[in-house]
């Protein structure tokens, strides 16, 4: 079991917890969070870039000119790729970048993910996160309390107070324990959890 301390939102020391070794005390290997990273973010693309080709693109039907007499050179349609106003050759098509991963392998690298913030010091678990009324300046006051930076804060349920709080940092992002990835865990430098969002999370990767 690795120990680690319990704050409150003044950054005071109010107890300690437990985290499993099999969770956030595992060995790191980088090729296997990249690859997690890229599927997650291949699968955000939209992918709905597409040209016309020649099958699709409108008109051109009947030849500019005839084929010899003229001086030019021959051109079948006014639609070639070589024309402007043409259709396009090899151009993209709509598609879907995602691709499979195995389960085991994302739960694998979320242990990663979750071993790096404690083996880097950047994993803070709060006894609780609560906010008064819905104002920005409740949660920069928790932000600077905490001494953080570019966070990632995990909550157990939705709390619209909270949550109202901080969509106008661009340095915090609040998410659902049910949410969480392999990426943001990594993108942002300092991951902010619950005793409750440890239970939560031993239970989904056990």
């Amino acid at each position: 079991m690795t120990v680690v301390n319990i704050y409150d939102q003044e950054k005071k020391v109010v107890g300690e917890i437990d985290l499993p070794d099999n969770i956030f005390n595992v060995e790191i290997k980088p090729g296997i969070l990249n690859f997690v990273v890229k599927a997650h973010l291949s699968a955000k693309r939209v992918g709905t870039a597409s040209v016309k080709t020649r099958s699709t693109i409108r008109g051109g039907g009947k030849k500019p000119w005839r084929q010899k007499g003229t001086g030019r050179a021959r051109v079948g349609s006014i639609r070639s790729p070589l024309w402007v106003g043409g259709a396009v050759s090899h151009g993209p098509k709509p598609r879907d970048y995602s691709f499979k991963v195995n389960k085991k392998v994302k739960r694998l690298a979320m242990r990663m993910a979750l071993s790096s913030k404690v083996k880097n010091n950047e994993l803070l678990v709060l006894d609780k996160l609560e906010v008064t009324e819905p104002k920005t300046k409740e949660l920069v006051k928790i932000k600077k309390n905490l001494e953080v930076k570019k966070a990632l804060i995990v909550l157990p349920k939705h709390d619209k107070n909270i949550f109202l709080s901080g969509r106008n940092l661009a340095d915090i992002k609040l998410m659902l324990d049910k949410d969480i990835n392999v990426y943001d865990i990594l993108k942002y430098d300092t991951l902010v959890i619950t005793p409750e969002v440890v239970e939560n999370i031993k239970q989904r990767l056990a």
